[in-house]
């Protein structure tokens, strides 16, 4: 998939200088960070890479289990979300 598929579907739903797929990636990476989860598994679920090269020559960990339980606390948080503290886009401003 294109670096920007997501971009430009974001932008043919409405989206396109409201909001950006990085950006929903930094919304989840801070929340969850805030919910306490593991940093590593956040990394590692938004396939970060380990910018430290001796860390990343033996830390190979999927954390496939954690990552799991993250994205399950991830989707029940946005489905409780629904109608709480949401305002309308105003598309008409891009």
């Amino acid at each position: 998939m294109s670096e920007n598929t997501l971009s430009y579907a974001m932008g043919r739903m409405g989206y396109k200088g409201v909001a950006t797929p990085h950006g929903f990636r930094a919304l989840a990476s801070t929340t969850l960070n805030e919910e306490g989860f593991d940093p590593d598994i956040i990394e590692r679920q938004l396939a970060h890479a380990e910018r430290n090269k001796v860390r990343a020559a033996y830390h190979r960990a999927e954390y496939l289990d954690e990552r799991r339980k993250l994205m399950q606390w991830w989707a029940d948080f946005l489905d409780a979300q629904q109608g709480v503290n949401v305002r309308p886009v105003n598309f008409k401003r891009a």
